[in-house]
């Protein structure tokens, strides 16, 4: 059942300074100003929400890190959204799919994985080229948890090397090139409102579970009346 085996919280560790010393991203403002603006640190304080966010920002701020609770939810997703955006500020999500685990931490601020032939419309690609701003939104619906993660993402074609590294192995889809996203902040999501799903091969395997446990429980049944 959901949260039996739950995995490792993501937010567990995250709360801590993103580097040595200091909560800042790249040495200027807060990691964090990548989506708190100006004008939505306005509409914060109008709202009453921008001290609890001053004092969070004042503390261990946004991670910029793969820390080790990240990688291993990122581990257990099989799909994730990529969101991109045209020159002209329009934009695009997209779902992306894989077995557990096709989206690999490369090192402690970069993700990658294989990018599958799909529809050819190359819109996701075309934005990347046209800007490297993306996001990426994980949803674990069994679990009730999310994650935000803000950085730059771009397209490496050639690299058969990089390209066997974050192939999942045994999948069958024809890898093309590599996408890599660096990450900039990472914030997890609270679990409010998100309805509780399971995914079809979890639902198999705990019905396979109960299926033996029914088996066990017969055969036990059995044995009893026999020695009646």
């Amino acid at each position: 059942m959901p949260g039996r085996n739950a995995p490792p919280d993501p937010t567990a560790g995250h709360r801590h300074p993103v580097s040595q010393g200091s909560t800042s991203m790249d040495d200027h403002g807060f990691t964090s100003d990548i989506a708190f603006t100006e004008t939505v640190k306005q509409l914060q304080t109008r709202n009453g929400s921008r001290e609890a966010y001053a004092k969070m920002e004042a503390g261990s701020g946004w991670s910029d890190r793969i820390t080790p609770q990240l990688a291993d939810f990122i581990a257990r997703q099989n799909s994730f959204y990529l969101a991109t955006v045209n020159a002209d500020g329009q934009p695009y999500i997209q779902h992306r799919g894989g077995p557990r685990g096709f989206l690999k931490p490369i090192d402690d601020r970069t993700l990658g994985m294989a990018d599958f032939r799909g529809n050819r419309q190359f819109i996701s690609q075309g934005n990347l080229l046209e800007s490297r701003k993306a996001f990426i939104f994980l949803m674990d619906y069994a679990n009730r948890r999310r994650i935000k993660i803000w950085g730059e993402a771009w397209m490496i074609e050639g690299d058969e090397a990089l390209l066997q590294t974050v192939m999942p192995e045994g999948y069958a889809a024809a890898p093309e090139r590599v996408l890599l996203f660096k990450v900039t902040a990472w914030d997890p999501n609270c679990p409010q409102h998100i309805p509780r799903k399971i995914d079809a091969d979890e639902v198999d395997a705990m019905l396979a579970e109960r299926d033996r446990e029914i088996a066990e429980l017969k055969a036990q049944i059995e044995r009893l009346q026999k020695g009646n």
